[in-house]
């Protein structure tokens, strides 16, 4: 969307007053919302609390011109969304604080909660509260997410062992190659060969990915991970999180990775590798995960009747070996590190 100026200043308790109307939903756990000095939930006894939180800025995380502020709100609490999903919690309350510039009007605000809240509102999370401001170098928006899983029964980075499967959710590169379409003239202009509903495809996938909370609760639930961890800086980076936790390596199968038609069909039309589409994107939301070698017939039977996708894409080695992937023509290689990184 082109930038504008406000034709009238926005009001802020007035704007508070207008969200909370529209979007706080009622609920038995929360005791107090929004309009007072706190929120004050209740919490299912014996659960444990699992907590989150994003800071998204304008020129770093989004670009107004090629993304709505109905799309930003959205995939902001898509990616707080995922982060629970990854630690096999259910999703319960939510705080937003958000910086406006003078370029945005009141509508504006309203349509990024909407984005905000048609993400929230599919898995019954409830807008507790967060704080506004006035901002003089672009839109920030910080989310913060609370949810809640049994005692003891949560996924983290740091359980893989020797000789566990290496899974993901999903297909990745689809949010890279859309965002690639999205903010590069000349390959979206080379890029005009790929069918329409192809580029549709990737560019949905971008502005609104899906955090896989249900398959984080499965794997939870059903004690079928080792570890958990989100995509969302990029396969390569998140792979190295996780066993950096678990202090262990890994080995990946590039052939092995889940690829769309459509970003494989991005990917030839760009004359690039789609394993690096897939190495290098992050904000998929896909959940990388590891199984023990015991359990995944049972993952993958149970994936099936539930209608997950999942793909084995690997192995978990001793620390020695390092991270390592197998290219298609046999020979194995150092995994680079081709995810996203702040301050470099």
């Amino acid at each position: 969307m082109a930038r504008r100026k406000a034709t009238q200043p926005i009001q802020e308790f007035p704007l508070i007053r207008q969200l909370q109307r529209r979007f706080e939903r009622r609920s038995p756990l929360v005791r107090k919302g929004i309009g007072d000095d706190a929120a004050v939930v209740s919490i299912p006894a014996g659960d444990w609390a699992v907590l989150t939180t994003d800071l998204l800025t304008e020129g770093v995380h989004f670009n107004l011109c090629t993304a709505s502020p109905m799309s930003v709100g959205y995939r902001a609490a898509m990616a707080n969304l995922s982060d629970v999903a990854a630690m096999g919690a259910t999703p319960r309350f939510l705080l937003v604080s958000i910086a406006i510039p003078p370029t945005l009007r009141a509508a504006d605000i309203h349509a990024l909660y909407r984005g905000l809240m048609s993400a929230c509102d599919r898995h019954e999370v409830r807008l507790i509260g967060g704080d506004t401001s006035a901002s003089r170098q672009g839109l920030f928006l910080s989310i913060t997410l609370l949810g809640t899983t049994p005692k003891s029964r949560a996924l983290f980075r740091n359980g893989a062992r020797v000789g566990d499967g290496i899974y993901v959710t999903g297909t990745l590169g689809d949010s890279l190659a859309g965002l690639r379409l999205l903010t590069n003239r000349s390959s979206s202009q080379r890029g005009t060969a790929l069918k329409k509903i192809a580029r549709d495809f990737l560019i949905d996938r971008h502005r609104h990915p899906t955090a896989r909370v249900q398959e984080g609760l499965w794997l939870n639930q059903g004690r079928l991970a080792t570890s958990a961890i989100d995509i969302s800086d990029g396969l390569s980076g998140d792979l190295r999180h996780l066993c950096e936790a678990s202090l262990v390596g890994a080995d990946i199968e590039l052939s092995r990775l889940p690829i769309s038609p459509a970003c494989r069909a991005y990917a030839d039309k760009q004359k690039v590798d789609p394993s690096a589409l897939a190495l290098a994107g992050g904000e998929d939301y896909e959940l990388l995960f590891t199984v023990a070698a015991r359990d995944e017939q049972k993952l993958e039977r149970q994936a099936r009747a539930r209608r997950f996708l999942v793909t084995k894409i690997g192995t978990i080695r001793p620390r020695r070996f390092g991270l390592h992937s197998l290219a298609f023509d046999g020979i194995r290689v150092p995994l680079p590190i081709t995810s996203y990184r702040h301050f470099t």
